[in-house]
Protein backbone atom coordinates (compact mmCIF):
# COMPACT_ATOMS: atom_id res chain seq x y z
CA UNK A 1 0.00 0.00 0.00
CA UNK A 2 1.19 3.69 -1.20
CA UNK A 3 3.16 5.09 1.76
CA UNK A 4 1.26 8.89 2.23
CA UNK A 5 3.57 11.39 3.18
CA UNK A 6 2.29 14.89 4.32
CA UNK A 7 4.25 18.41 4.97
CA UNK A 8 2.22 21.69 6.35
CA UNK A 9 4.24 24.02 5.60
CA UNK A 10 6.03 25.34 2.41
CA UNK A 11 8.53 27.94 4.05
CA UNK A 12 12.28 27.03 4.39
CA UNK A 13 12.22 24.37 6.44
CA UNK A 14 8.83 22.24 5.08
CA UNK A 15 9.39 22.89 0.94
CA UNK A 16 13.02 21.35 2.25
CA UNK A 17 11.76 18.68 3.45
CA UNK A 18 9.13 18.03 0.47
CA UNK A 19 11.79 18.25 -2.02
CA UNK A 20 14.19 16.12 -0.13
CA UNK A 21 11.49 13.35 0.66
CA UNK A 22 10.79 13.01 -2.91
CA UNK A 23 14.31 12.59 -3.48
CA UNK A 24 15.37 9.81 -1.18
CA UNK A 25 12.27 8.02 -1.64
CA UNK A 26 11.78 8.21 -5.38
CA UNK A 27 11.99 4.50 -5.78
CA UNK A 28 9.48 3.96 -2.62
CA UNK A 29 5.97 3.45 -3.03
CA UNK A 30 5.34 6.81 -1.63
CA UNK A 31 3.25 9.75 -2.27
CA UNK A 32 3.75 13.32 -0.97
CA UNK A 33 1.33 16.30 -0.43
CA UNK A 34 2.68 19.43 0.57
CA UNK A 35 -0.26 21.93 1.94
CA UNK A 36 0.70 25.87 2.21
CA UNK A 37 -1.63 28.56 2.88
CA UNK A 38 -0.57 30.21 0.04
CA UNK A 39 0.56 29.68 -4.22
CA UNK A 40 3.81 31.06 -4.06
CA UNK A 41 7.37 30.74 -1.86
CA UNK A 42 7.63 33.40 0.43
CA UNK A 43 11.21 34.62 0.95
CA UNK A 44 11.05 35.72 4.52
CA UNK A 45 14.14 37.24 4.36
CA UNK A 46 13.22 39.26 2.37
CA UNK A 47 10.13 40.87 3.59
CA UNK A 48 11.87 44.17 5.25
CA UNK A 49 12.19 44.82 1.45
CA UNK A 50 8.91 44.48 0.17
CA UNK A 51 7.57 46.39 3.23
CA UNK A 52 9.97 49.46 1.48
CA UNK A 53 8.42 49.31 -1.60
CA UNK A 54 10.88 46.78 -3.57
CA UNK A 55 8.77 44.17 -5.34
CA UNK A 56 9.94 40.31 -5.43
CA UNK A 57 10.43 38.03 -7.42
CA UNK A 58 7.68 35.85 -7.78
CA UNK A 59 8.22 32.00 -7.09
CA UNK A 60 5.26 29.77 -7.67
CA UNK A 61 5.36 26.93 -5.78
CA UNK A 62 4.36 24.82 -8.87
CA UNK A 63 7.22 25.76 -10.59
CA UNK A 64 9.61 24.85 -7.29
CA UNK A 65 7.74 21.67 -7.24
CA UNK A 66 7.81 20.35 -10.85
CA UNK A 67 9.00 17.42 -11.85
CA UNK A 68 10.08 15.85 -8.50
CA UNK A 69 6.36 14.46 -8.00
CA UNK A 70 4.48 16.33 -4.89
CA UNK A 71 1.22 16.69 -4.99
CA UNK A 72 0.15 20.67 -4.06
CA UNK A 73 -2.57 21.63 -2.00
CA UNK A 74 -3.03 25.48 -1.61
CA UNK A 75 -5.03 25.68 1.25
CA UNK A 76 -5.09 27.05 5.07
CA UNK A 77 -4.58 23.72 7.76
CA UNK A 78 -7.36 24.28 10.26
CA UNK A 79 -6.79 21.07 12.29
CA UNK A 80 -4.75 17.71 12.76
CA UNK A 81 -6.92 14.98 13.59
CA UNK A 82 -3.75 12.66 15.52
CA UNK A 83 -6.66 9.64 16.25
CA UNK A 84 -7.88 9.67 12.97
CA UNK A 85 -4.38 11.15 11.23
CA UNK A 86 -6.14 13.22 9.19
CA UNK A 87 -5.39 17.20 7.84
CA UNK A 88 -8.17 19.19 8.00
CA UNK A 89 -8.25 22.17 5.16
CA UNK A 90 -10.37 25.31 4.29
CA UNK A 91 -10.97 24.69 0.22
CA UNK A 92 -11.14 21.13 -0.06
CA UNK A 93 -13.79 18.56 -0.07
CA UNK A 94 -12.32 16.41 2.21
CA UNK A 95 -9.78 15.83 4.80
CA UNK A 96 -6.17 15.11 4.17
CA UNK A 97 -5.18 11.69 5.47
CA UNK A 98 -1.43 10.60 6.65
CA UNK A 99 0.86 7.99 7.00
CA UNK A 100 3.57 10.39 8.27
CA UNK A 101 2.91 13.64 8.98
CA UNK A 102 6.15 16.93 8.34
CA UNK A 103 4.70 20.08 10.40
CA UNK A 104 6.67 22.57 8.98
CA UNK A 105 3.57 25.34 9.59
CA UNK A 106 6.60 28.21 11.06
CA UNK A 107 5.67 30.96 13.31
CA UNK A 108 3.83 34.58 12.90
CA UNK A 109 4.25 38.25 14.82
CA UNK A 110 2.98 37.99 18.42
CA UNK A 111 0.32 39.95 18.00
CA UNK A 112 -1.55 39.17 21.73
CA UNK A 113 1.21 39.37 24.24
CA UNK A 114 0.71 43.35 24.21
CA UNK A 115 -2.48 45.07 24.61
CA UNK A 116 -3.08 47.13 21.04
CA UNK A 117 -0.90 45.20 18.84
CA UNK A 118 -3.80 43.32 17.08
CA UNK A 119 -5.73 47.45 16.33
CA UNK A 120 -2.81 49.48 15.92
CA UNK A 121 0.24 48.17 14.10
CA UNK A 122 1.43 46.32 11.25
CA UNK A 123 4.02 43.03 11.54
CA UNK A 124 6.00 41.89 8.98
CA UNK A 125 6.19 38.11 9.25
CA UNK A 126 4.33 37.30 6.02
CA UNK A 127 3.67 38.59 2.84
CA UNK A 128 0.44 39.95 3.52
CA UNK A 129 1.90 41.67 6.52
CA UNK A 130 4.73 42.94 4.59
CA UNK A 131 1.95 44.16 1.47
CA UNK A 132 -0.31 46.01 4.37
CA UNK A 133 3.43 47.57 6.07
CA UNK A 134 3.85 49.01 2.39
CA UNK A 135 0.80 50.99 2.39
CA UNK A 136 0.65 52.08 5.84
CA UNK A 137 4.64 53.14 5.17
CA UNK A 138 3.97 54.88 1.42
CA UNK A 139 1.18 56.64 3.66
CA UNK A 140 2.84 57.80 6.64
CA UNK A 141 3.79 62.00 6.68
CA UNK A 142 5.31 61.70 10.18
CA UNK A 143 6.94 58.88 11.65
CA UNK A 144 6.98 55.20 12.20
CA UNK A 145 7.82 53.86 15.62
CA UNK A 146 9.39 49.82 14.75
CA UNK A 147 9.64 47.92 18.23
CA UNK A 148 11.52 45.33 18.64
CA UNK A 149 15.32 45.40 17.72
CA UNK A 150 15.96 41.78 16.63
CA UNK A 151 16.91 41.21 13.24
CA UNK A 152 13.66 41.56 11.91
CA UNK A 153 13.85 45.26 13.79
CA UNK A 154 16.24 46.50 12.47
CA UNK A 155 15.65 45.38 8.75
CA UNK A 156 12.62 46.81 9.24
CA UNK A 157 13.32 49.78 10.52
CA UNK A 158 16.57 51.25 8.42
CA UNK A 159 15.21 49.94 5.19
CA UNK A 160 12.01 52.27 5.60
CA UNK A 161 14.17 55.03 6.93
CA UNK A 162 16.28 54.81 3.65
CA UNK A 163 13.15 54.58 0.87
CA UNK A 164 10.97 57.27 2.11
CA UNK A 165 13.33 59.96 3.42
CA UNK A 166 10.86 62.39 4.92
CA UNK A 167 9.77 59.70 6.96
CA UNK A 168 10.79 59.73 10.97
CA UNK A 169 11.96 56.17 12.01
CA UNK A 170 12.34 54.93 16.04
CA UNK A 171 13.44 51.77 16.83
CA UNK A 172 12.44 50.75 20.13
CA UNK A 173 13.99 47.69 22.40
CA UNK A 174 13.68 46.25 25.47
CA UNK A 175 16.87 45.40 25.81
CA UNK A 176 20.49 46.62 24.63
CA UNK A 177 20.72 47.10 20.95
CA UNK A 178 22.88 44.25 18.97
CA UNK A 179 23.34 41.46 22.26
CA UNK A 180 24.28 38.85 20.63
CA UNK A 181 26.82 40.43 18.40
CA UNK A 182 30.75 41.08 19.16
CA UNK A 183 31.56 44.96 19.97
CA UNK A 184 32.91 45.51 16.82
CA UNK A 185 29.44 44.47 15.41
CA UNK A 186 27.58 46.50 17.73
CA UNK A 187 29.70 50.14 16.67
CA UNK A 188 28.65 49.39 13.46
CA UNK A 189 25.14 49.08 13.89
CA UNK A 190 24.69 51.64 15.78
CA UNK A 191 26.69 53.82 13.56
CA UNK A 192 24.30 52.42 10.36
CA UNK A 193 21.46 53.74 12.31
CA UNK A 194 22.95 56.94 12.78
CA UNK A 195 23.63 56.99 9.11
CA UNK A 196 19.90 56.28 8.26
CA UNK A 197 18.58 58.85 10.53
CA UNK A 198 16.84 56.26 13.14
CA UNK A 199 16.40 57.10 16.36
CA UNK A 200 17.24 54.31 19.19
CA UNK A 201 15.52 53.91 22.32
CA UNK A 202 16.72 51.17 24.44
CA UNK A 203 15.82 49.29 27.47
CA UNK A 204 11.95 50.39 26.77
CA UNK A 205 9.37 47.94 27.65
CA UNK A 206 6.20 48.56 25.65
CA UNK A 207 2.92 48.00 27.64
CA UNK A 208 0.43 48.84 25.32
CA UNK A 209 -0.09 50.20 21.27
CA UNK A 210 -2.34 52.86 21.02
CA UNK A 211 -3.59 54.82 17.95
CA UNK A 212 -1.21 57.74 18.54
CA UNK A 213 1.89 55.42 19.30
CA UNK A 214 3.75 53.50 22.02
CA UNK A 215 2.92 53.49 25.85
CA UNK A 216 5.94 52.37 27.89
CA UNK A 217 5.84 50.55 31.25
CA UNK A 218 7.34 53.73 33.12
CA UNK A 219 3.97 55.68 31.56
CA UNK A 220 5.73 57.87 28.94
CA UNK A 221 4.86 57.63 25.44
CA UNK A 222 6.80 57.61 22.18
CA UNK A 223 3.99 58.89 19.37
CA UNK A 224 3.82 57.68 16.05
CA UNK A 225 2.05 57.50 12.98
CA UNK A 226 2.82 54.16 12.39
CA UNK A 227 3.96 50.77 14.64
CA UNK A 228 5.51 48.26 13.41
CA UNK A 229 5.34 45.06 15.99
CA UNK A 230 8.44 42.65 15.37
CA UNK A 231 8.75 41.79 18.86
CA UNK A 232 8.25 38.56 19.49
CA UNK A 233 6.69 35.42 17.42
CA UNK A 234 4.80 33.14 17.98
CA UNK A 235 3.49 29.77 16.61
CA UNK A 236 -0.06 28.36 15.72
CA UNK A 237 -2.35 26.32 18.20
CA UNK A 238 -2.77 23.42 15.87
CA UNK A 239 0.11 21.29 17.55
CA UNK A 240 -1.23 22.09 21.14
CA UNK A 241 -4.68 21.50 19.68
CA UNK A 242 -4.41 18.14 18.30
CA UNK A 243 -2.63 16.39 21.40
CA UNK A 244 1.00 16.53 20.29
CA UNK A 245 3.48 17.05 22.71
CA UNK A 246 4.37 20.84 22.80
CA UNK A 247 6.37 23.07 24.95
CA UNK A 248 5.18 25.93 27.29
CA UNK A 249 5.46 28.11 23.53
CA UNK A 250 3.34 25.76 22.07
CA UNK A 251 6.70 24.56 19.95
CA UNK A 252 6.44 21.06 18.74
CA UNK A 253 8.50 18.94 21.01
CA UNK A 254 11.18 16.40 19.04
CA UNK A 255 13.48 13.79 19.65
CA UNK A 256 17.54 14.74 18.63
CA UNK A 257 16.36 13.24 14.94
CA UNK A 258 12.95 15.97 14.38
CA UNK A 259 11.08 13.22 15.87
CA UNK A 260 7.52 14.06 18.22
CA UNK A 261 8.15 13.22 21.29
CA UNK A 262 4.63 12.08 21.53
CA UNK A 263 3.41 10.40 18.51
CA UNK A 264 5.59 8.74 16.23
CA UNK A 265 4.56 8.99 12.60
CA UNK A 266 4.85 13.14 13.02
CA UNK A 267 8.28 14.79 12.58
CA UNK A 268 8.76 18.67 12.90
CA UNK A 269 11.24 21.18 10.59
CA UNK A 270 11.62 24.54 11.11
CA UNK A 271 10.27 27.57 13.67
CA UNK A 272 6.80 25.09 15.45
CA UNK A 273 9.48 22.60 16.11
CA UNK A 274 11.59 23.09 19.81
CA UNK A 275 14.83 22.10 18.51
CA UNK A 276 18.66 22.46 20.29
CA UNK A 277 21.32 24.08 18.82
CA UNK A 278 24.94 23.37 19.93
CA UNK A 279 24.62 24.69 22.98
CA UNK A 280 21.71 23.20 24.06
CA UNK A 281 19.66 26.08 24.16
CA UNK A 282 16.77 26.57 21.97
CA UNK A 283 17.67 27.04 18.10
CA UNK A 284 17.15 30.62 16.87
CA UNK A 285 13.78 30.91 14.39
CA UNK A 286 16.00 31.50 10.90
CA UNK A 287 16.41 30.14 7.25
CA UNK A 288 19.94 29.47 8.96
CA UNK A 289 17.78 26.90 11.19
CA UNK A 290 14.55 26.16 9.03
CA UNK A 291 16.63 24.75 5.63
CA UNK A 292 19.47 22.14 7.83
CA UNK A 293 16.31 21.07 9.83
CA UNK A 294 14.08 20.51 6.62
CA UNK A 295 16.70 18.79 5.49
CA UNK A 296 17.27 16.55 8.30
CA UNK A 297 13.85 15.79 8.11
CA UNK A 298 13.60 14.66 4.55
CA UNK A 299 16.59 11.88 5.89
CA UNK A 300 15.10 11.39 9.26
CA UNK A 301 11.33 10.11 7.46
CA UNK A 302 13.24 8.01 5.07
CA UNK A 303 15.42 6.36 7.33
CA UNK A 304 12.19 5.29 9.25
CA UNK A 305 10.49 4.26 5.84
CA UNK A 306 13.15 2.10 4.73
CA UNK A 307 14.73 0.12 8.02
CA UNK A 308 17.57 2.69 9.05
CA UNK A 309 18.25 4.53 12.44
CA UNK A 310 17.21 7.92 11.58
CA UNK A 311 20.30 10.01 13.02
CA UNK A 312 20.26 13.46 15.14
CA UNK A 313 20.75 16.86 14.09
CA UNK A 314 23.71 18.51 14.26
CA UNK A 315 22.55 22.28 14.20
CA UNK A 316 26.29 24.55 13.33
CA UNK A 317 25.85 28.08 12.38
CA UNK A 318 28.37 29.94 10.97
CA UNK A 319 27.58 34.12 10.53
CA UNK A 320 24.19 36.25 11.24
CA UNK A 321 23.32 38.69 7.60
CA UNK A 322 21.69 42.22 8.47
CA UNK A 323 20.71 44.25 5.85
CA UNK A 324 21.03 47.81 7.20
CA UNK A 325 19.37 49.71 3.67
CA UNK A 326 19.85 48.26 -0.10
CA UNK A 327 23.80 48.59 -0.28
CA UNK A 328 25.07 48.44 3.60
CA UNK A 329 24.84 45.35 6.05
CA UNK A 330 26.59 43.41 8.81
CA UNK A 331 27.82 40.07 8.68
CA UNK A 332 28.67 38.49 12.00
CA UNK A 333 30.80 35.58 12.09
CA UNK A 334 29.96 33.16 14.63
CA UNK A 335 31.22 29.93 16.01
CA UNK A 336 29.17 27.07 15.63
CA UNK A 337 26.86 27.42 19.12
CA UNK A 338 26.05 31.08 17.60
CA UNK A 339 28.38 33.34 19.60
CA UNK A 340 29.67 35.82 18.25
CA UNK A 341 33.93 36.42 16.78
CA UNK A 342 35.08 39.16 16.26
CA UNK A 343 35.23 39.20 12.47
CA UNK A 344 32.48 41.03 10.59
CA UNK A 345 32.34 42.30 7.05
CA UNK A 346 30.40 45.55 6.33
CA UNK A 347 28.97 47.80 3.98
CA UNK A 348 28.40 46.63 0.95
CA UNK A 349 30.44 44.15 0.52
CA UNK A 350 28.26 42.53 3.69
CA UNK A 351 25.05 43.19 1.29
CA UNK A 352 26.51 41.86 -1.93
CA UNK A 353 27.25 38.68 0.71
CA UNK A 354 23.87 38.11 2.08
CA UNK A 355 22.48 39.02 -1.71
CA UNK A 356 24.57 36.51 -3.01
CA UNK A 357 23.14 33.71 0.21
CA UNK A 358 20.13 34.60 -0.42
CA UNK A 359 19.98 34.00 -3.96
CA UNK A 360 21.77 30.62 -3.21
CA UNK A 361 18.79 29.56 -0.89
CA UNK A 362 16.43 29.48 -3.55
CA UNK A 363 18.45 27.65 -6.40
CA UNK A 364 18.68 25.05 -3.72
CA UNK A 365 15.11 25.09 -3.16
CA UNK A 366 14.73 25.11 -6.61
CA UNK A 367 17.18 22.05 -7.00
Amino acid sequence: MTHHIVVLGAGYAGLMAAKGAARKLRRSDVRITLVNAVGHFVERVRLHQLAAGRPLKDLPLSKLLAGTGIELVVARVTAVDAAARTVQVDSAPHDIPYDTLVYALGSAADTVAVPGVTAHASAVATHQDAVRLRERAAEAQGSLAVAGAGLTGIETATEPAETYPGLTVQLVTGGELGAGLSERGRRYLRAALGRHGVALREHANVAEVAAHGLVLADGSEIPADSVVWTAGFRVPDLAREAGFAVDAHGLLTVDPTLRSASHPEVFAAGDAAASSGPDGAASRMSCQTGLPMGAHVAGSVAASLTGRTPKPLRLRYVWQNISLGRHDGLTQFTRADDSPVAAILTGRASARFKEAVTRSTVLALRR
